[in-house]
């Protein structure tokens, strides 16, 4: 059996879609970019905001759309911290920042529509995986 190809009889190709276009693309990663740039960093918080639910509103797995639930208010005070200890690290602490930011994001990515937990599943339909 090849490994990840088939899931409860769905190819993988269908298990994870993304829908989104280059022109909404670009107009968001332009806004992103410039929040950025003209606030020289400090609001960078709101370009991620921005860019995290594009891209989760344009993903899907098994049929469920994503949706990023994260708010810059929510990042703001990590952003900062982590910009004075970029600064005051000559960059060294950004091999810190990445995972960190990837973890926020990812916490932050849910189902639009919540899905049972794998633990409420039936023993059957485990036990086929």
């Amino acid at each position: 059996r090849e490994v990840g190809a088939i899931q409860k009889g769905m190819p993988k190709a269908t298990r994870f879609s993304f829908d989104g276009g280059a022109a909404t693309y670009v107009g968001t990663a332009s806004l992103g970019i410039l929040i950025t740039v003209f606030t020289l960093g400090i609001c960078y918080p709101f370009a991620v905001v921005l860019t995290e639910r594009w891209r989760c509103k344009h993903t899907f797995i098994d049929g469920q759309q994503l949706v990023f639930t994260g708010s810059a208010v929510g990042l703001f005070g990590r952003w900062l911290m982590w910009l004075l200890l970029i600064l005051v690290t000559l960059g060294i602490y950004l091999f810190w920042v990445a995972p960190s930011l990837q973890e926020w994001k990812t916490v932050n990515t849910n189902f639009a529509v919540p899905v049972a937990p794998i633990s409420s599943w039936a023993p059957n339909v485990l036990a086929a995986s």
